[in-house]
């Protein structure tokens, strides 16, 4: 057998599970990241109707992502336990009872518990999806894998948003108010495509039937092998969060979470406060998600074939704060607006694929379950608080683009961070961590 002959089976085996898997699971993460962000465009009608302050929407917005944080991490556990078949579609079924909920929202209270149980039957989804894709795939492979996940993410905005302000002419048919068409529209599919979940995913490649023996047990070959080198210990909880890359890699990933967390809930306002209708609100806030989708692989397709991650990582995190820092001297031009968004979009979407990609070499597969879950639970709670942030400068400055600003030092210092990180994890850190 040549030396090619390996490599072509691998390939040939990874392209019969990415057909069976894949497709599924962006259009599950399409729904997650549809059902999360529709709140922006609803909110251009619904604000007004039931009485919501700015500070009161950013608090609402806010609380999603502290139940996402408090939810995340039990979440994977449980996941490891009964299996991703399950749970996945458990979690999804879940979230879009919610997301159907959403419409009965009359006030601000009612607002904020929606909103806290939509993050909590939300939690898990994607780290649990990145945690699945380590099942799947060496990781050679994984930036590419994660990155066509986030591009269901893009797609959610760049086709949903123009669906949500479609929904919202729909206000008054059958006497639901078009705010309430958004939520219960988009509500309902999720469902459908959580009990599919059953039937479609298999929970790993040795019980996967529609895999020949001699295909599982390549599969199962080569994942094996990825899992030598030096890596973070498989560790409790509460010593994998002393652990410093941990740390570092939470605080990386707070300016990607942040950047999108405040997008999705506050750049529909943005665009509208430029004079724009409702609907072209919603159109024009799709624009940056589009463009978005057709560059975003092209990033992480060049990690994976480098191997290089720290400078995939961080230069996006640099593009953010620029993005964000120049957002404040076009307060008046619509046009530059939305390229800068559109910058900071692209930006963010090439940032995922080599972070999780990176972290996912870094953690060992004992702790690899608590580990996304940590780092992007963390992570999501910080945004959720830069959420927040946002809706009280608003009030403060009157000026939203201003009260983004707190991007900026959020994303230069992950940028930094990340820069600062070795190849390897320091021997010293580990063992310490391993004795305590």
């Amino acid at each position: 057998m040549t030396e090619a002959a390996p490599d072509l089976a691998e390939r040939a085996v990874l392209r019969k599970a990415t057909l069976r898997l894949v497709p599924f699971l962006m259009l599950c993460y399409f729904f997650a990241m549809l059902d999360r962000s529709n709140i922006g465009v609803a909110s251009l009608q619904m604000n007004e109707r039931i009485g919501l302050s700015a500070a009161a929407y950013g608090l609402g917005g806010s609380l999603f992502f502290i139940a996402y944080f408090l939810f995340e991490v039990p979440s994977n556990l449980f996941m490891e336990r009964f299996g991703a078949r399950k749970w996945l579609g458990r979690i999804m079924v879940t979230w879009g009872l919610v997301c159907v909920a959403m419409a009965l929202t009359r006030g601000p209270m009612s607002f904020y518990v929606l909103r806290f149980l939509l993050g909590a039957a939300e939690a898990g989804f994607f780290p649990g999806v990145v945690l699945y894709s380590t099942y799947w795939y060496p990781v050679k492979y994984r930036a590419r894998i994660i990155t066509a996940y986030s591009i269901a993410n893009a797609l959610a905005s760049f086709i949903g948003s123009p669906i949500s302000a479609a929904l919202l002419h729909a206000d008054g048919v059958l006497g639901v108010q078009g705010w309430q068409w958004v939520f219960i529209g988009e509500g309902v599919p999720t469902v459908l495509l959580g009990l599919a979940c059953f039937w479609v995913l298999t929970d790993r490649p040795a019980t996967a039937t529609w895999l020949k023996p001699e295909e599982r047990t390549l599969l199962e070959t080569r994942i094996a092998a990825d899992q030598g080198g030096e890596t973070v210990p498989a560790i409790s909880l509460w010593r994998l969060f002393r652990n410093p890359y941990v740390w570092g890699l939470t605080l990386a990933c707070s300016g990607a979470s942040s950047t999108l967390a405040s997008l999705g809930v506050w750049q529909p306002q943005l665009i509208k406060s430029f004079g724009v209708t409702n609907f072209e609100a919603g159109v024009i806030n799709a624009l940056p998600y589009g463009v978005s989708t057709l560059l975003m692989m092209l990033w992480s397709q060049s990690s994976d074939r480098s191997g290089e991650r720290r400078w995939h990582t961080a230069l996006p995190l640099i593009i953010i704060a620029g993005g964000f820092a120049l957002l404040l001297a076009v307060t008046k031009s619509l046009i530059l607006a939305v390229v800068l968004l559109t910058l900071i979009m692209v930006a963010y979407t090439s940032f995922k694929g080599p972070f999780w990609a990176f972290t996912s070499e870094r953690l060992s597969p004992r702790v690899a379950a608590a580990g996304f879950a940590a780092i992007n639970g963390a992570s999501n709670l910080i945004a959720g608080g830069v959420v927040w942030l946002i809706g009280v400068l608003q009030e403060e400055t009157g000026s939203l683009a201003a009260s983004m600003s707190p991007m900026i030092g959020l994303s230069l210092v992950g940028a930094a961070i990340v820069l600062s990180m070795r190849r390897t994890a320091a021997p010293m850190t580990l063992k310490a961590e391993a004795r305590a």
